[in-house]
């Protein structure tokens, strides 16, 4: 009896430990409609996190270009592209790296930290955090 409560208790931490991530696929939304907009992979590389593109919502957007980029992002699609880079562990959030805005093409230091299992906290700023714009991202089904 023991072993299986064991075992139950192994399973229960394990399976809790993996949602309590900022790992995974998430919806960003849309600020003026509140609808999903894309749905953003976060994943770890080197013991950092980065962020991609892996779907939009709107069929007449799916093949759209970063216009407003500049360097070798320019032109590049939206759809695939990494849109959050080098961000580090600390303590609650990560943050010392970059999120990009392919709307405008501009790239912002950010932070990114999870609220709840399902709800992803992202500030994107220049110089200072308070002088930014913050974004509310809700883990995908």
């Amino acid at each position: 009896m023991n072993k299986y409560l064991i075992i139950i208790c192994c399973l229960f931490f394990t399976i809790s430990g993996f949602s309590q991530t900022i790992f995974g696929k998430w919806n960003s939304f849309d600020e003026e409609t509140n609808k999903i907009e894309s749905v953003i992979e976060v994943y770890e590389k080197d013991t950092k996190a980065y962020a991609k593109i892996i779907a939009i919502k709107d069929a007449a957007r799916s093949s759209a270009k970063c216009l407003e980029c500049s360097g070798k992002r320019k032109n590049e699609p939206i759809l695939g592209m990494n849109i959050l880079t080098g961000l580090k562990k600390d303590g609650n959030e990560w943050s010392g790296g970059k999120i990009l805005d392919p709307k405008n093409g501009k790239e912002y230091k950010c932070y990114i930290q999870l609220l709840d299992d399902n709800t992803l906290k992202l500030r994107g700023y220049i110089g200072i955090s308070m002088f930014g714009r913050t974004a509310i991202w809700k883990r995908a089904e």
